[in-house]
């Protein structure tokens, strides 16, 4: 079993490195946060005192962290994990960042003479928990061939999107179609209450209609079609507004960077940045139906 170094025990590093603890491999973590040490270290887990006492002696380097500007402190500082970590070391970062700042990242580690994958994720924290994520994976072929094995103990779907980048690529788009979505779902909703429809009887028709999409029938915005969805625990989240917005940002800002036209996908992060304005920032990504039902009382 590879021994893993896992940079950032929040609501997902932390489940992600507990299955790979539990699969076999000898796993030391660590998180800026004293509140994420002190709960991943209650949970059973190692957590070292800083990142490069992590990654110190790793044969593999997971990195899960908010935005590019961590990955590329984290992995190319002056005691980061390009300057600690062993020379023949695998990186491969789950966080999801701006593709730029991915194969920057990745280009030094090349230049260093180690292997990297981007390797964001979709399934949130309940998908984390169960090991059942998706990973969509960019870096070389052989990197790849390194990292699946890994993966596989943490995500249910691996999938190699290309070369560097590429993966960060997959997500954003990926995401950018499920925040336009779960809105056109859940404006169908709330007009299906204005004109009398019953909400199980939209869910019967759109769920074997040409409306059918993941946000309908897997993560339905309204209580009782899907018993399983957000909606029927007030919105606790699996995927919060915040995180909804910041993938919906990194999808504009490439959008701009190579200019492509994205009305949709544009409108969908105003809506989802008025959502988080309002204050339901930490609610599930889903909650957004009840959003725009609070904008139409007041019209």
């Amino acid at each position: 079993m590879e021994s893993v170094a896992f940079i950032g025990l929040g609501n997902m590093g932390a489940p992600m490195a507990r299955n790979l603890a539990e699969a076999g491999h000898k796993l030391i973590g660590f998180d800026v946060a004293a509140p994420a040490r002190e709960a991943f270290t209650a949970a059973g887990g190692r957590v070292a005192e800083s990142a490069a006492e992590a990654v110190s002696g790793a044969n593999v380097v997971i990195t899960m962290l908010p935005a590019g500007d961590h990955v590329r402190a984290v992995m190319t500082g002056d005691d980061g994990i390009l300057a600690r970590a062993a020379p023949d070391a695998l990186l491969i970062d789950c966080s999801t960042i701006d593709v730029e700042a991915a194969r920057e990242v990745a280009a030094a580690a090349a230049e260093s003479g180690r292997a990297m994958c981007d390797a964001p994720v979709s399934g949130g924290v309940s998908g984390a928990s169960a090991g059942t994520l998706t990973f969509m994976v960019g870096g070389l072929d052989e990197a790849f061939a390194r990292a699946e094995p890994i993966l596989k103990r943490m995500g249910r779907n691996i999938v190699h999107a290309g070369a560097a980048g590429a993966g960060q690529a997959a997500k954003i788009c990926n995401n950018m179609i499920l925040g336009i979505s779960m809105i056109a779902v859940s404006e169908a909703f709330n007009l299906a209450d204005a004109l009398g429809l019953e909400r199980q009887k939209l869910f019967d028709i759109a769920s074997t209609a040409s409306g059918q999409c993941w946000a309908l029938t897997t993560y339905c915005p309204v209580p009782g079609p899907v018993p399983t969805s957000p909606a029927n625990r007030d919105y606790a989240p699996g995927f919060t507004g915040a995180m909804m917005l910041k993938d919906l940002r990194l999808a504009a800002a490439a959008a701009a960077h190579t200019g492509t036209h994205t009305p949709l996908g544009g409108a969908a992060r105003a809506v989802y940045d008025d959502f988080c304005q309002s204050g339901e920032a930490a609610k599930d990504f889903s909650g957004i139906v009840a959003h725009l039902r609070r904008v139409t009382e007041k019209l």
